[in-house]
């Protein structure tokens, strides 16, 4: 639930009858379209409503690129309704100028629901990090967050063979819900790997032949993060939709992930077209990803480094987004004078 919000509701079947209705009862000044919710009978009687339009966070996959072009004279006729578009990245700029969109109406901020992610990384957590879970800057770590049921019997596996070749590799590992904490511990047990849990380290254990750090507590996965050689994002091998890939490649981490990602298309295909972003199917691409990676360590490390740029393109999105409402608002008020 949203708090400070006077009042809200379902948008509305997109019906020309029923979006008149909706939208004479709210009378908005201005709507602000996000991603890519191109409803086509709302945008035309809010227009006609004399409703200022702007779409932010901007986005057009390769997918429906293709889809969208095939029905382009009807989409150009769409898009002009929009008065703005403030697109995530040059390409999702391109690919809306291409489907019919007013050039001049078109801008590149970035995306904004990513925007704070750049501020909030800290070298002091990575120092932190290592102090606590007792590992040095020599240590290979492979860091499996967020993941769900399903995956963990994959990542273990593939942890097993890495350590065939690394011995000494860390694996820190972070279900997305803590309260199955006592299931891994069955799987990593059955794999015979030692472990030690986050909340015994909190209270000074030191780790010391555990091979496995097991996440069982709510808010460290990020700072983990910082220490990681090979990340996987979980909640992706399993068709969940995926997580935040963001947070890793904040870091200057290369990430891989599985093939549902459709709850972070945008993310993906930022970090895709950076390299940092790399899609696997199970455990032997993993491995063998992994692999690869750690054998050319420069590469690792500058695709990591492209991946944290295409990140830090968002910072300030908000700001930006925010002020060109407020320029159209003004606009408005000034067209009503």
């Amino acid at each position: 639930t949203l708090k400070d919000v006077s009042s809200y509701l379902y948008f509305p079947f997109d019906f020309w009858w029923v979006v008149k209705r909706v939208l004479k009862a709210v009378a908005p000044d201005i709507f602000v379209v996000s991603e890519t919710e191109i409803w086509p009978n709302f945008l035309r009687v809010a227009k006609k409503s004399d409703i200022m339009i702007i779409m932010v966070n901007g986005r057009i996959s390769l997918r429906s690129f293709g889809r969208y072009m095939k029905a382009k004279p009807f989409m150009r006729v769409v898009l002009q309704n929009l008065d703005m578009m403030s697109m995530i990245s040059e390409n999702d700029a391109e690919r809306i100028i291409a489907m019919g969109a007013p050039p001049e109406r078109v801008n590149v901020n970035g995306n904004s629901k990513y925007d704070r992610l750049a501020d909030q990384i800290d070298p002091c957590f990575e120092k932190e990090v290592r102090t606590v879970l007792h590992i040095s800057d020599e240590d290979k770590v492979f860091i499996a967050g967020s993941t769900r049921n399903g995956e963990e019997e994959i990542i273990i596996e593939a942890y097993v063979r890495l350590i065939s070749i690394y011995p000494d590799m860390v694996m820190i590992l972070a279900p997305r819900h803590i309260e199955r904490k006592s299931d891994i511990e069955k799987l990593l047990r059955k794999k015979k790997l030692r472990f030690v849990l986050m909340t015994d380290l909190n209270k000074g254990k030191i780790r010391q032949n555990e091979q496995v750090v097991l996440i069982d507590t709510i808010g460290d996965l990020f700072k983990m993060y910082s220490v990681g050689t090979i990340i996987f994002c979980g909640g992706s091998l399993v068709p969940l939709g995926g997580h935040n890939v963001m947070e890793a490649a904040v870091w200057g981490k290369v990430v891989f992930y599985g093939p549902s990602m459709e709850n972070f298309l945008d993310a993906k295909e930022l970090l895709e077209q950076a390299g940092a972003g790399i899609e696997v199917n199970g455990a032997d691409d993993l491995v063998q990803g992994s692999l690869q990676l750690m054998q050319e360590p420069e590469r690792l490390l500058r695709l990591g480094e492209a991946g944290k740029k295409a990140v830090m393109v968002n910072r300030g999105s908000a700001r930006k987004n925010a002020l060109l409402i407020q320029e159209l608002l003004d606009r408005k008020e000034f067209n009503l004078n």
